[in-house]
C-alpha cells in the first residue's frame, strides 16, 4: 500500500481522498493556488504545497509543479480527483516515468476512452450502439457545416477532452452552429488545454443514465448499476439519483452489460463511468465514458454500500477488487443535490464571497461532502460547486422527503446558494412521479416554477 498520495485537485473531491486516505492510513499531500491557501483540503492535508497563482493554467493544471511537488514531498502516488489533469493521458504518462503512480486507468485507456471522438469508435466496434455524428474531431467551420448537414439539426457540438458539461453548445441552424462551434473550441481550450471537438446528433429531451463500472489490474471488471443524472441545467447537473425511476430490471441488465463489454474492450481498471442517452422507449445512445471518479460518486456508494475512492486506492496499489464491491447489490435509494455559489433568482449567476453563516444538515440518511464553512471565502476562480447534499432512504418517496428536510436545514448566509431552487424541485409533481428528462429544468424555468426564489 501506499505510504504518502499527493492529491492534484481542489474543494470538496480533494478533501474527499483525503478522508480516504486517512482511514487507509495514508499520509496526504495537498496542492494548492494562491486563492486556496484558506481551503479545507489545505488545512486537513499533512502537507501543503503552494503551485501557483488562480488560474488553473497556472497552478492545477500545471503538470510539473504537480510532479515537483511530488517528488519535494516524496508521494510514492497522485490522485487526480476529477476535472483538471484526471483525464489527460500525458499526466498519467509522467507519473509513470517519474515512478509515481496515478491512481487510475491506464494512459492508454484515458487516451482511448477520454476522447470522445475515440470512445464513440471503441463503442461502434464493442457493439454498443451510439447517436449518430462526426467520424472524428471537426476542426473548421466548413467542416462542422457538413457534418450538421449530413445527420440533420439540432446538434451537439461537444470537446473531445474533459466533462462537466464545458465545451458543449447545442445548435439548432447554421447560425447557432458557427457561433456554438467556436464558442466550444475556446471553452475547452481554456478548460482542458485541448479545444477539438466533435459534432453528433442532439437527441431532444432524453434521459440522461451513466454507469458505474470499477475494474481491477488483474482483469475483472464489474458494474454497479446506474444514475440518473436528467435534472440539468445547459448541461451541468443539478441533481443526481439512484437507481433511476426509469429503469426497468431489462433494461439495467442490457446497458450493464455494455458497460462491461466497452470496458473489457480496452483493458479498463480503476474507476469509470459510461454515459448514455436514453430515450422513452428504452433506446440507448452510448454518449462518453469518464475515465475517472465522478461527482456523483456518493450515490452509488449508499445504494451499494461501498467506498469508491479507497478501492480506487487499493486497485492502484495491485490488490483485487474488494468482495464487497464484486457481491454488491443495491439496498436503498439515493439522491445527491450540487449546491452552488449561485444566484437563482438573477439568472443562476456565480456568488462568490465570503460565507457568514454555515450550518450544515444532518440526521439520519444525510452525508454532506463539502469544504465550505463559516467564514471560508469562495474564490470567483474555479467551478461554483461548495457542497453535496446526499440523502438516503429506503424508497424514493422517502428520499425525496428526506432531502427536502435536509435542504430546508441547511443554511449558509452572505451568498447566493441554489438550495431554494432544489427545494422547489423536490416539491415539483413531475419529479415527485419520477417523470422527466434533460429537458426538465428548462421547462420548470420557462414555466416561472422557482422564479420567485
Amino acid at each position: 500500500m501506499f505510504k504518502k498520495i499527493l492529491i492534484a485537485n481542489r474543494g470538496e473531491i480533494a478533501l474527499r481522498i483525503i478522508r480516504a486516505c486517512k482511514e487507509l492510513g495514508i499520509q496526504t499531500v495537498a496542492v494548492y493556488s494562491t486563492p486556496d491557501l484558506h481551503s479545507l483540503h489545505v488545512q486537513l492535508a499533512d502537507e501543503a504545497i503552494c503551485i501557483g497563482e488562480a488560474p488553473s493554467s497556472e497552478s492545477y493544471l500545471k503538470i510539473d509543479r504537480i510532479i515537483s511537488a511530488a517528488e519535494i514531498a516524496d508521494a510514492d502516488a497522485i490522485h487526480p480527483g476529477y476535472g483538471f489533469l484526471a483525464e489527460n493521458a500525458r499526466f498519467a504518462e509522467i507519473c509513470e516515468s517519474c515512478k509515481i503512480k496515478f491512481i487510475g486507468p491506464s494512459a492508454a485507456s484515458i487516451r482511448l476512452m477520454g476522447d470522445k471522438n475515440s470512445a464513440r469508435e471503441m463503442a461502434r466496434k464493442a457493439g454498443v450502439p451510439v447517436s449518430p455524428g462526426s467520424d472524428g474531431t471537426v476542426d473548421t467551420e466548413a467542416g462542422a457545416r457538413k457534418v450538421a448537414g449530413q445527420i440533420g439539426y439540432p446538434v451537439m457540438i461537444k470537446a473531445v477532452a474533459g466533462g462537466g458539461g464545458r465545451g458543449m453548445r447545442i445548435a439548432h441552424d447554421e447560425e447557432t452552429l458557427i457561433h456554438g462551434f467556436h464558442a466550444a473550441r475556446m471553452e475547452a481550450g481554456k478548460a482542458f488545454g485541448n479545444e477539438s471537438v466533435y459534432i453528433e446528433k442532439f437527441i431532444v429531451n432524453p434521459h440522461h443514465i451513466e454507469f458505474q463500472v470499477f475494474g481491477d489490474e488483474h482483469g475483472q471488471i464489474v458494474h454497479l448499476g446506474e444514475r440518473d443524472c436528467s435534472i440539468q441545467r445547459r448541461n451541468q447537473k443539478i441533481i443526481e439519483e439512484c437507481p433511476s425511476p426509469l429503469m426497468t430490471p431489462e433494461l439495467r441488465k442490457r446497458m450493464g452489460q455494455a458497460s462491461i463489454r466497452l470496458a473489457e474492450a480496452v483493458g479498463y481498471y480503476n474507476a469509470g463511468t459510461m454515459e448514455y442517452l436514453v430515450d422513452d422507449n428504452g433506446n440507448f445512445y452510448f454518449m462518453e465514458m469518464n475515465t475517472r471518479i465522478q461527482v456523483e460518486h456518493p450515490i452509488t456508494e449508499e445504494v451499494y454500500g461501498c467506498d469508491l475512492v479507497k478501492q480506487q486506492i487499493q486497485v492502484a496499489a495491485g490488490e483485487h477488487l474488494n468482495d464487497y464491491v464484486v457481491n454488491a447489490q443495491p439496498r436503498h435509494h439515493a439522491m445527491e443535490c450540487r449546491i452552488n455559489a449561485e444566484d437563482p433568482a438573477n439568472n443562476f449567476q456565480p456568488c462568490p464571497g465570503q460565507i457568514d453563516l454555515y450550518y450544515a444538515p444532518g440526521g439520519r440518511g444525510v452525508r454532506i461532502d463539502s469544504h465550505a464553512y463559516a467564514a471560508y471565502p469562495i474564490p470567483p476562480n474555479y467551478d461554483s460547486m461548495i457542497a453535496k447534499v446526499i440523502a438516503t432512504a429506503s424508497s424514493r418517496k422517502a428520499c425525496i422527503s428526506r432531502m427536502y428536510r435536509a435542504l430546508g436545514e441547511y443554511m449558509i448566509t452572505g451568498i447566493k446558494t441554489t438550495i431554494p431552487f432544489q427545494m422547489s424541485i423536490m416539491q415539483n409533481a413531475d419529479f415527485r412521479r419520477g417523470v422527466y428528462d434533460t429537458g426538465f429544468v428548462a421547462r420548470m424555468l420557462k414555466e416561472g416554477e422557482g422564479a420567485s426564489l
